[in-house]
């Protein structure tokens, strides 16, 4: 099939090398201009499945309600409470600048100085309120003790100021665009208002605190700048380790200078087709210097053969290029196949990160295949060198002749036997695996980091925080709620929820039609509860507004907030399961009214844990089918796919075991990192099976063959995996938290995709391949 296609192709390209690399050249120039103008990109909705029954529900009330994107920041006195006129005046100026912020909610923007947060109370003249900061306020003790006695008034407290007076809240919403331009809000840039904030009230007398999901991509940004430093480290480690393999510098500057290439070009285009960068997609790009460093890593190698046996660089950059690029073909082709179905999956995040994968390591099929070989036939080889060549191969030569025993058949049934057991306990450990955040805080950030910091402050001080839940009921038409039986089973289900482990409080409109009545009726204790009549329901929420957040102006929706202990998986899932359960076994509630989940930020991390928990088989089936397609074109064999894929799959199980143990959990920013790492896992998988096999089908003996396998294509193997390893090894120093676990997940997958390869492999085909067409002469 391809005995006619590959001399054509190498004709074509060797015949034309230096237009090729004038082109390159001037592709790559344009393509570093695009790249300049790469933007990181952020965005609340890209980390969300839009199309989940429960983002559905946040969207329709999200306007009336109030969506998952906030930001609260607190202000703390240093010592003493917040009843003093410093404290005060710094609150209402930082309440000025929240209001201000491009894209802020301004209807929801609520502090103790905003006119939505109130008091009301019980006179002889019946009820009487007022703003908690009432107009006339000036910053002297008589006012102060004013604030306070209106505070105690209220219910408040918990919830714009903390339940020791230490501390108290400026809340608000952000909007997805930003009303005075029309366009996409730019995240980066309120984060870095919001800090401006904090710089220019915190003192030796203030603390500030922030929290919010813009915040969360403002410092993982930050974070991220810094992880320029890391590639750089890691670019620098592959680059030593390069070398000594190669045992030349331009060989070296060559393979690295290409690969670097073909993360110029994935970076241009991505502007040209319209697309930034995310924070959490960062580590992408090195993943595609990774793939074309061992994809660039066996062009040398086979170069360096051809070198060896005494041919010209020419001579030796055409056999390397017939004989590696069907190899190559199917080892890029699959992962870019693979990466490319993961689009499938409907989270935008998921679906960046898949078409920036793809798109860089389709650009490898260029630059590797083609760039790279045309480059080598340039770079000459003289008498020196190829004796350096020859002392490395006398040296290596007993170390393979002993690793080539693998693909004797009684090692490869130990091999066999110890990696079943490894699939048990992969199975066994990969089971624990959670779903979601598995800790508090932000997991991409450091447990010390800024953010954790402030948050660990605001959940300690507050009886809320970030970590909010809505469910809506529906009445289905206005004044729906003005009904006795309706609001009975609001309260029903709302006692319900707040009896659900995790959940530390709750508020809905029932607890506060029970306070208004009891107002009615002089204050009467014994009257503290819901009112059993349309009229007194009615008069009841006159003293409402709907600005409260409690029902919608037609009274036809009222919510249930719940304020949880965490948004852990464990806590979201017990949340949601009991929900759905309340639902199914009280059916006139669900006759009646409509219950819609679910709606705030942990509403949200529920739609996306459910997504998470239904994607990761359809990822990994996705990107395995694509290695069965195209190993099944390329080597037309049965025994060649188990050979290659299974050790993939065992590097796969092991890799969510280690996640488990670790205690990262599965999200949309680890979810294709597992499916990702098998992209590098089959190339190594490919090129030694490829050569495996053509050297078995001149005549050599099974264990002869494996061992030239080695010295030609598993030797780069090898260092590719080291050199790559020992590089992201780097990044557990990383301020981001995200990077630090990303690091020695992709260690772990580098070396062990490589010991699958190198030792599971030919153990495999020591069992699968003996006696198919081998020409095998013996043992």
């Amino acid at each position: 099939m391809f005995s006619r296609f590959i001399p054509a192709a190498e004709a074509l390209i060797f015949r034309n090398r230096l237009p090729i690399i004038i082109i390159f050249g001037l592709i790559t120039l344009f393509m570093g201009y695009s790249a300049s103008n790469l933007k990181i990109d952020a965005g609340f909705t890209k980390l969300v499945p839009m199309e989940h029954e429960f983002m559905k529900t946040y969207v329709r009330h999200q306007k009336e309600f109030g969506g998952a994107n906030k930001i609260i920041v607190a202000l703390a006195p240093k010592s003493g409470d917040i009843f003093t006129p410093e404290f005060f005046t710094a609150i209402q100026k930082v309440t000025d600048e929240i209001f201000f912020l491009p894209g802020v909610d301004r209807s929801r923007v609520i502090s103790i100085f905003t006119p939505n947060a109130r008091f009301t109370e019980v006179t002889e003249e019946g009820f009487a309120g007022g703003s908690l900061v009432p107009a006339d306020f000036a910053p002297n003790h008589e006012s102060l003790e004013k604030v306070r006695t209106n505070l105690l008034k209220s219910t408040h407290i918990g919830r714009l100021v903390a339940k020791d007076f230490t501390a108290a809240l400026i809340k608000t919403d952000l909007m997805e665009l930003d009303p005075q331009t029309g366009k996409k809000l730019n995240l980066l840039q309120v984060a870095k208002l919001l800090e401006d904030i904090r710089e220019k009230y915190q003192n030796e007398n203030l603390d500030v605190h922030i929290i919010g999901f813009a915040k969360v991509m403002g410092d993982m940004t930050d974070g991220a700048s810094r992880v320029v430093l890391f590639f750089g480290v890691a670019f620098l480690i592959t680059a030593l380790l390069v070398f000594f393999y190669t045992l030349s510098v331009r060989r070296t500057t060559v393979l690295l200078g290409v690969a670097l290439i073909a993360v110029i070009w994935q970076l241009g285009l991505l502007p040209l087709l319209g697309f930034g960068i995310d924070p959490m997609g960062i580590l992408v790009p090195f993943l595609v210097f990774a793939i074309a460093v061992s994809h660039g890593i066996q062009m040398v190698s086979a170069n360096s053969a051809g070198l060896f046996a005494g041919k010209t660089p020419l001579e030796s950059a055409k056999n390397s290029f017939s004989s590696l690029l069907i190899p190559g073909l199917t080892a890029l082709a699959t992962d870019t196949i693979g990466f490319a179905t993961i689009f499938l999956i409907k989270i935008r995040i998921i679906q960046e990160m898949a078409m920036t994968a793809g798109i860089g390591v389709a650009v490898i099929i260029l630059t590797n295949l083609i760039l790279l070989p045309v480059v080598l036939s340039y770079v000459s080889a003289n008498e020196k060198y190829r004796q350096k060549l020859k002392k490395k191969a006398t040296l290596m030569e007993p170390i393979w002749r002993k690793l080539s025993a693998v693909a004797s058949r009684p090692v490869a049934t130990g091999i066999i036997i110890f990696c079943l057991l490894l699939a048990l306990l992969g199975v066994w450990k990969a089971g624990d695996i959670k779903i979601g955040d598995t800790q508090a805080g932000v997991p991409e950030l450091r447990p010390d980091s800024r953010y954790n910091l402030d948050t660990a402050f605001i959940t300690k001080k507050f009886s809320i925080g970030l970590d909010i839940m809505s469910i809506f009921v529906e009445g289905g038409k206005a004044d729906a709620f003005i009904n006795c039986e309706n609001l009975v089973e609001l309260d029903d289900f709302e006692w319900y929820l707040a009896n659900v482990e995790g959940v530390q409080s709750t508020m809905s409109m029932g607890k506060y039609l029970r306070y208004a009545n009891s107002g009615w009726n002089e204050g009467a204790p014994n009257w503290r509860v819901l009112p059993t009549n349309e009229p007194s329901i009615a008069s009841c929420l006159i003293s409402i507004s709907s600005s409260s957040g409690l029902m919608n102006a037609d009274a036809s929706v009222m919510p249930i907030y719940l304020f949880t202990k965490d948004h852990t998986s464990e806590t979201i899932a017990k949340i949601v399961t009991a929900a759905r359960e309340y639902c199914n076994n009280h059916l006139p509630l669900c006759n009646c009214m409509k219950i819609t989940l679910m709606g705030n930020n942990l509403g949200v991390m529920a739609a996306t844990n459910e997504e998470v928990q239904a994607s990761q088989t359809p990822i990994l089936l996705y990107v395995y089918g694509a290695v069965i397609l195209f190993c099944l074109i390329a080597f037309r064999s049965i025994r060649a796919v188990l050979c290659i894929l299974l050790p993939l799959a065992l590097v796969s199980l092991l890799g969510y075991a280690l996640m488990a143990i670790m205690g990262i959990g599965l999200k949309v920013n680890t979810l294709p990192i597992i499916a990702l790492g098998v992209g590098v896992g089959v190339d190594y998988g490919i090129y030694i099976y490829a050569s495996f096999k053509s050297i078995l089908q001149r005549g050599e003996s099974f264990r002869k063959a494996y061992e030239m396998t080695l010295d030609i294509t598993g030797n780069g193997v090898l260092v590719t995996a080291f050199s790559l390893a020992i590089g992201v090894a780097t990044w557990i120093w990383s301020p981001l938290q995200f990077q630090a676990d990303m690091g020695i997940l992709l260690t772990f997958l580098f070396l062990v995709n490589m010991l699958g390869a190198v030792f599971v492999l030919p153990a495999l085909a020591a069992w699968l391949l003996r006696g198919e067409n081998t020409h095998e002469t013996s043992k």
